[in-house]
């Protein structure tokens, strides 16, 4: 499944602005991408005033992505800043050539940064089958509690989108190797570049990790989009050869 990672800078709390950044780096991409990744709050940035960029699943950015996802013939995921019934979601889209979307809600919210104060969290995973791979999408702060991504043989791919600064970038780093490893899966991680309007710097290091714990692409402090094809028949063997997952202990996740 080819994939391609957009890591771009974005435009502080100005959604129209990147709904047309965002169109343009994908129509830049060519036509055999399966799958387009952007980072979280892609629409926005990572702001704690959702009021101010929230959107519908009926609004500007669904139906722009719907329309991408046809003419590209691929499926398009990243996060932002939905309203329903009157609360804010930091909400991950999943939205399919045909026009289906599935969404996942992020689970753990960003105390240092008030975001539990802002918006609801999530309270249950969700596996997406696209293309015979079952993914398990993941937001930003996910990535530090491994509980939660926890592999009982339900997927094969882990994405996590992000906006992942600069100062913690090597945890960033760590825990996306971490992922892979322990859950025998390739973990894909999107995070943004530039600087947000609180003045956080984010230095990007997109990647793709394979179930080993290889590192397949790495993408610097760069805004430029990177495609990968992943090998998950290699995955699906090593899977069988070292057999780690059987070995689990058994819990419930409340």
């Amino acid at each position: 499944m080819k994939t391609a990672l957009i890591q771009t800078t974005l435009f502080w709390e100005n959604p129209t602005e990147n709904r047309r950044h965002i169109t343009q780096k994908i129509n830049d991409l060519p036509a055999n991408v399966d799958l387009i990744v952007l980072p979280e709050m892609f629409s926005s940035g990572f702001t704690m005033n959702p009021k101010a960029v929230a959107e519908t699943m009926n609004g500007k950015t669904i139906m722009e992505l719907k329309q991408l996802a046809k003419a590209k013939n691929c499926a398009i995921t990243g996060s932002l800043v939905i309203e329903e019934l009157g609360k804010f979601y930091n909400r991950l889209v999943f939205i399919f050539p045909n026009g289906e979307v599935r969404h996942y809600n992020k689970r753990h919210l960003f105390t240092l940064a008030g975001e539990q104060q802002n918006f609801e969290a999530g309270n249950r995973r969700e596996i997406i089958l696209y293309k015979g791979i079952r993914i398990m999408p993941q937001i930003c702060y996910d990535l530090r509690f491994p509980v939660f991504s926890r592999n009982n043989n339900d997927y094969d791919l882990l994405i996590y989108v992000a906006n992942w600064p600069e100062t913690r970038i090597l945890a960033w780093d760590t825990l996306l190797k971490a992922r892979a490893i322990e859950n025998m899966s390739a973990v894909i991680g999107v995070n943004r570049i530039g600087v947000d309007g609180k003045n956080l710097s984010y230095p990007g290091h997109s990647a793709v990790i394979d179930c080993l714990g290889n590192t397949q692409v790495k993408v610097l402090n760069d805004d430029r989009s990177e495609i990968v094809e992943i090998d998950f028949e290699f995955q699906r063997q090593q899977r069988e050869k070292l057999g780690f997952l059987n070995d689990a202990d058994a819990f419930d996740l409340r």
